[in-house]
């Protein structure tokens, strides 16, 4: 479902962006100058909580897809709404498990959690597509960047999604891989040590299952196309496919781990970033094998962490 739902953002965006465009030649244009005119005067609703609609995320069409994998979400612990969380998600080929799980509520993330609100943060520039930003909004999306992540994280029973792995990660996904792009990624340590917000270990198993992709070898020439693309439009080109215009019926279960108690150090310290950082490190690898096995994981396979 995440899946369908993330490639389907990318020509959600362009058509409504063209639409708009389109009426400034018609005897429509009003439509258009209203809205642009409505967007700037809003441009900083998405950095100051967005516009969640829990009917949006309640759809039918959420519970449909949801079932076509499936796509299972597992509660290991509770998570008080009386704080604030950053809960990090592996990125697969199109965060399939994460859009379906904290995006909506086919799932049940809101009978699992009560009185928490998950935001799946996303690029920043996505919320300035015409329209599709009040689209984005409504399933509580948000963009990654500090001014936003600052304004959640500094309101308790608020649960930040991010993908640390990004684009970067994307690149080596295929079927029967379990990597992670995180050794050097501390940015979000950082983030929670100044919020004193707890730190969540998340895993999807069955991410990487659900689309095949042409993986070319590091160093060669097409995978320097794909990173300089990367470095310039801050996504990567991946060549994957699933069956026809969906993504493969194979079943994804997003397991949240224990949080992670974090001290607020308003300036934290490099010892302190590297030391919780170990932490969330080593409670992912924790998770990861207690789950493998059920979640249909070789019990010899490991986590592997670049």
């Amino acid at each position: 479902m995440g899946a369908a739902m993330l490639e389907t953002r990318r020509w959600t965006g362009a058509f409504f962006t063209s639409l708009l465009f389109y009426l400034l030649f018609t005897r429509l244009w009003a439509v258009s100058v209203l809205y642009f005119v409505w967007w700037v005067l809003d441009r900083d609703t998405p950095e100051r909580g967005g516009r969640r609609s829990d009917w949006m995320r309640r759809w039918r069409v959420w519970q449909h897809l949801t079932d076509y994998y499936p796509v299972k979400l597992v509660k290991t612990a509770a998570l008080p709404p009386d704080r604030s969380y950053v809960l990090v998600h592996p990125h697969g080929i199109m965060c399939a498990g994460a859009a379906a799980a904290f995006c909506t509520e086919g799932p049940g993330f809101s009978r699992l959690f009560p009185g928490l609100r998950p935001s799946l943060a996303l690029l920043a520039g996505l919320f300035r597509l015409p329209l599709y930003r009040e689209y984005m909004m409504g399933f509580g999306m948000c963009p990654v960047n500090r001014p936003s992540l600052d304004f959640l994280l500094a309101r308790p029973g608020n649960a930040v999604v991010i993908v640390v792995g990004g684009a970067a990660e994307s690149l080596d996904c295929a079927p029967g891989q379990h990597r992670v792009t995180l050794r050097r990624r501390t940015g979000f340590v950082r983030l929670a040590l100044q919020h004193g917000a707890a730190l969540v270990p998340v895993y999807s198993f069955g991410e990487n299952e659900v689309f095949r992709q042409l993986v070319f070898p590091p160093g060669s020439r097409l995978r320097h196309l794909q990173l300089r693309f990367k470095d310039l439009t801050g996504f990567a080109p991946c060549l994957f496919w699933g069956r026809g215009p969906l993504p493969f019926p194979s079943p994804v279960t997003v397991v949240v781990g224990s949080p992670i108690p974090v001290p607020r150090r308003p300036h934290p310290t490099r010892g302190e970033v590297a030391h919780y950082h170990g932490l969330y490190v080593e409670q992912l690898r924790q998770l990861f094998d207690r789950h493998k096995v059920s979640c249909g994981v070789p019990a010899s396979c490991q986590l592997s962490v670049v």
